[in-house]
């Protein structure tokens, strides 16, 4: 007897997985977020480089790596966590219409956490 296992993927899910961890945390660190920020650019640099993903994808995804870089420089200026926490949510909805725009590209990106 075999069993097969099927994975369905939900496109609403995409480009969440570290915002969501993040969110998750009781309290989010600048250098956490810097962290995350520096892995999505150096991800994206790779992607390009290679072609697996356009240009296109490539410049409009670096609007999620600023957005990291961004919320990183406001945790350490001292903006209250409730705020920080607003950011990562205004920035998963912008993951969410990247992915819609560009499908397979949250894929791409946390793929490279495997490797």
């Amino acid at each position: 007897m075999s069993i097969m296992l099927i994975i369905v993927l939900d496109n609403q899910t995409a480009m969440r997985s570290c915002i969501d961890q993040l969110i998750a945390l009781p309290h989010i660190a600048g250098p956490r977020i810097r962290e995350e920020a520096e892995f999505i650019a150096s991800r994206l640099e790779i992607l390009r480089i290679h072609g697996e993903i356009t240009n296109d994808a490539f410049l409009d995804a670096g609007a999620i790596q600023g957005a990291f870089t961004l919320i990183g420089t406001l945790v350490e200026m001292g903006v209250p966590q409730q705020e920080i926490q607003q950011e990562l949510r205004n920035t998963l909805v912008r993951a969410k219409r990247l992915e819609e725009k560009h499908p397979g590209l949250d894929i791409a990106i946390e793929n490279g956490r495997a490797s």
